[in-house]
């Protein structure tokens, strides 16, 4: 291909991630059901999302309907046997946006209505983001502290606030540098045994990370997100140092059942972060799952209006029904 194809080409693909944008932030603010605290700082806080009665997997029920709207909807129960039959599963959500404090919860609030409406109760995470410096991405060590702390307290949480929830069944989701902090919480227990993060174990049933940064050297190779992976870490000085306790792709195997879902035509996070995730993995001898979706770049995949979002919960249900 020749400099003005290429050129005509990189314009494509910034037209059409433009548009998904715009697509994928559209719709509006969607209320939770409840909003509790898991700490102080104005940002330790989750929304709490009750199922609204959709068969578990099965079409999410529409925006007028009595199952869309009701907080005391009946809880699907899809293909579910054993101890949490009859009870809804629990998605966490770990919102995206390069770890930078100009994105929060909100712009993920359609998704996680989408993903109640399919019979989940979901619990959408904020956490300290940003830095000293306008525009750094991430907090060194408040963001990491802030996963962690949410999820520990999250059982009890959403317990009380959404009665019938079966919170043994936790699976964790998460956009872009959201799904990093989800891959990386799923493998707390691989931690360095002096990590205040660390776990004795697996705690929840799965992952399923779209899009995410899972190679934070791959993406500091490809400069994602305007260095995002680098600021997470504090800078080049401190990045080898601190990477052991925030790589995912240095964390493996997690050893708990992990989907990545990511787009052929994402431009924002590249598919290679995604592969590069998947190929350490298979090497380590515990193969994760990687669902590409044609024709969608990074932001379809958090869009109810968009068939990508489908695909990402056919994969969370894949993996709460899983034998």
């Amino acid at each position: 291909m020749n400099a003005a194809g290429r050129d005509a080409a990189g314009q494509d693909a910034a037209d059409q991630d433009a548009a998904e944008q715009a697509s994928a932030f559209s719709h509006p603010y969607a209320e939770p059901d409840a909003t509790v605290c898991y700490g102080g700082h104005p940002d330790q806080l989750v929304d709490l999302y009750a199922p609204r009665g959709g068969p578990l997997g099965g079409p999410a029920a529409g925006p007028g309907s009595r199952a869309a709207t009701a907080p005391s909807a009946r809880p699907g129960t899809g293909g579910l046997t054993g101890p949490g039959a009859g009870r809804a599963p629990l998605v966490v959500v770990l919102h995206g946006g390069a770890w930078r404090a100009a994105y929060d919860r909100r712009h993920v609030s359609p998704f996680a209505a989408f993903l109640a409406r399919r019979g989940l109760a979901v619990a959408s995470v904020e956490y300290r983001r940003g830095g000293a410096a306008p525009g750094a991405a991430g907090r060194w060590p408040e963001t990491f502290d802030d996963v962690a702390a949410a999820l520990d307290a999250l059982p009890a949480l959403a317990a009380d606030a959404l009665p019938g929830v079966d919170t043994s069944r936790v699976v964790l989701t998460g956009h872009s540098a959201g799904g990093h902090l989800a891959l990386w919480a799923a493998a707390r227990h691989r931690l360095p045994p002096a990590s205040p993060w660390r776990l004795p174990g697996p705690s929840v049933a799965g992952v399923v990370a779209l899009a995410p940064i899972a190679d934070l050297v791959r993406a500091r190779e490809l400069a994602v997100c305007s260095d995002a992976a680098l600021q997470l870490l504090g800078g080049p000085d401190r990045f080898e140092e601190r990477r052991p306790s925030a790589d995912p792709a240095v964390l493996l195997p997690a050893g708990v059942p992990t989907t990545i879902v990511h787009g052929r035509d994402d431009v924002v996070v590249p598919v290679e972060v995604s592969a590069s995730y998947a190929r350490s993995a298979a090497a380590a001898g515990r193969p994760v799952r990687l669902t590409l979706v044609a024709d969608a770049g990074h932001f379809p995949l958090i869009d109810p209006a968009a068939d990508a979002c489908a695909v990402v919960a056919e994969e969370v249900t894949r993996v709460l029904t899983r034998p």
